[in-house]
């Protein structure tokens, strides 16, 4: 299993990345050893797709980088206010 993640960095942006191990991947994240995100710690787990195939998930985390994509995560994976 593949999953694409969104993490909310501490400067408010949103880190999009790609791994087939979630938690090893979160806590290099949390400690440090990533250099995208190193500089605005500390980071939390906003979000995950879980993707079956290793080929889709590159594919998945370019589109959520894209401006449709962030349109698209921010509506469907964290709604603000009511339905």
């Amino acid at each position: 299993m593949w999953y694409v993640y969104f993490l909310q960095l501490h400067n408010d942006d949103v880190y999009v990345g790609s791994t087939n191990d979630l938690r090893r991947r979160f806590a290099s994240h949390q400690s440090g050893y990533v250099s995208s995100t190193k500089a605005h710690l500390p980071v939390t787990l906003k979000a995950y797709v879980a993707v079956e195939t290793e080929a889709h998930a590159p594919e998945l985390e370019r589109y959520f980088k894209t401006g449709s994509g962030k349109a698209f995560a921010s509506k469907r994976f964290w709604p603000v206010g009511p339905d």
